[in-house]
Parts: C-alpha cells; structure tokens; sequence
C-alpha cells in the first residue's frame, strides 16, 4: 500500500440492493450527507459527490470496492448546492473517463464556480466556507452533458432517466434508475435522518434551503416522482428510503403547513424568529408522533442547522412573491 493510500480517510460504506453503495461525505457530522456509488457490468457511477474536502474519501471509497478510477463513467449531480456538488471538479479531476451530468441550469456553475463561491460566502463568511468546502474545481464544458427533462442515460445496459424537479432548487433533477425501480432525488423528496428511525419506519422533513424554494413546485415534483412507483428512494441527506407513499405524504403536509407558518408571519418584524419557533414546534410534536424518544436538546442538535436553513428559504419565498 503507497503511503498516500495509507493516510486516506477510511470511509463509512453502506451496502445497498441492486449494486449500489452509499458512502457518508461526514459533512458537518456522520450521517448527514450520502454520496452513492452505483455498480453496472463492471462500470461505475457516483450521485453526487458532497464537498471538496471528502473527496480522498470518495476515492477511498472506490479502492474498498475495488473499481478503479478509470472505470468510472458519469458523476451525476442532482443539483449544484456545495453540500452536493462542491467535491465535483476535484473528484473528476481524479476520474479520467467520467462525465459529470448536470440540470442545463446548473451547468455554468460547474463550468465557473464563481458565483457559487461568492453566494456561498455571502451565507456562511470567508473563514466558514473555506472550512467547509475548501477550493471549487472548475469542470471542462466538454466533459458535462447538460440534460434535457426525460433524457436517458446508460451506465453500461443500466437506464436513468433525468427528471427535471424544481421546488427546492430550479436547477434541479432526479435520477430514475429504470430497472430497479429506485430514485435518487437529491433533495426533492427532503431529508430523513437515520437518528429518527423508530418501530414505524422512517420519518422525512423537507428542506426549503434558499434561495429558489417553492411550494406548489415541490409538491408537483414529489407528485410526479410518485408516478413512477419507485420501491426506494436513495436521499442524499440521508441514503435508501422505502415506504415511499407514506413518506411523500408526509412531506407535501409539511410543505403545506411551512408555506402557511411563513405567511401567518409575512408582516411581523421578527418573522425570522417566528418561523424558526413555529416551525420546531411542528417538528418536535411530528417527531413525538412518529415514536421518537430522542431528548428534545438531541434534536435540536440534529435539525437546528436544517431550521435555520428552512427559515432563510421560506422568507426569500415570501420576498419573491411580495416583488411579484
């Protein structure tokens, strides 16, 4: 073993069904954010790729499964968020054959991540976002395919289809594996932590991260992704899913009632307090529900980012519509 292999981080794999893996990025904590890793007839594909920092890991990752590098065919990318895509030039960088498929929307960002950086330390500050995501490699225009809503793609004789599904970002699709009837939809069909797992499945929260968040096209969306009966859905935030009914309906409720906590605080001039607060009563009480007996100070600790980025996403929804 090469002494650069040697100091690599060890990567945390899940094996899944039908050849795919999930592989914890360890963005912020462990558990938070899957990249997967999807195996055909001796090809392989990564869905999404989290940060810069975790890519040795991602590449780690490969070794342990014994693909090698240049086996490597497509990084699809569901959207550009940094939590998702912000490792994507380094990983191709170290990909020789791969393509990154990317919304057309999405594809400048990854052509010049210019803009991507300066929104991202207008969020989090300079010195927090270098820690975060350290440095955005560009990605040569002729190694992206920018896809069209429905395109087709085969790793080896495996199908995906790309849906286009706007409501948490616009430059957002979600990645139909035909065959096995799975969808990796990125952050359309919101966030389920492993944490809140209890006797009655999984429990999911959306995430209305700033700033293209919108109701009416999120449920439309999640609506149209249930039209393909997917028997699992594999959730960046975080991995494989089942009971894919129960969840969706879940998650439009809460959309509703997001929208409607945001309006009822449109006017107020602490609308940004208020939002957080209602909007962690809903989820401790929906928590409370689904059978979790996580202390309340546990799942502040866990969701209180997902509450702050919510509240952000909800008032630049409110800011659109009052400009409109």
């Amino acid at each position: 073993m090469s002494n650069a292999a040697a100091s690599r981080p060890a990567p945390r794999i899940t094996r899944h069904p039908d050849g795919i893996t999930a592989v914890d990025a360890e963005y912020l904590r462990e558990g938070l954010a899957a990249v997967h890793i999807v195996e055909r007839a001796g090809r392989a594909a990564f869905v999404d790729t989290g940060t810069a920092p975790g890519v040795q890991r991602l590449l780690a990752a490969l070794e342990q499964l014994g693909i090698a590098r240049d086996a490597v065919d497509y990084v699809f990318l569901t959207h550009v968020h940094l939590d998702h895509a912000g490792g994507a030039g380094a990983l191709m960088h170290a990909l020789p054959n791969a393509r990154a498929v990317v919304h057309p929307r999405g594809l400048t960002h990854m052509v010049d991540p210019g803009k991507l950086i300066r929104g991202s330390i207008a969020v989090y500050g300079e010195e927090l976002y270098k820690q975060l995501y350290g440095e955005l490699t560009p990605i040569s225009a002729n190694r992206i395919i920018a896809t069209n809503d429905g395109q087709r793609i085969a790793l080896a004789d495996r199908v995906f289809e790309f849906v286009h599904t706007p409501g948490h970002a616009l430059h957002h699709h979600s990645i139909v594996d035909c065959e096995t009837s799975s969808i990796f939809p990125g952050d359309t069909f919101g966030l389920s932590y492993r944490e809140f797992d209890t006797e009655r499945g999984a429990f999911v929260v959306p995430t209305t991260t700033p700033t293209q968040f919108d109701p009416d096209q999120l449920i439309a969306s999640v609506v149209r992704l249930l039209a393909y009966k997917p028997k699992a859905l594999y959730l960046t935030h975080y991995s494989r899913v089942t009971e894919v009914e129960r969840l969706a309906e879940q998650l439009t409720t809460q959309i509703r009632r997001f929208a409607a906590i945001a309006q009822q605080h449109a006017a107020a001039s602490d609308r940004y307090d208020r939002i957080y607060a209602d909007m962690r009563v809903l989820w401790l009480r929906l928590a409370r529900e689904h059978g979790c007996t996580l202390s309340d100070e546990r799942i502040d600790e866990l969701l209180a980012p997902d509450l702050k980025l919510n509240t952000q996403g909800l008032i630049a929804w409110l800011e659109r519509a009052q400009r409109a």
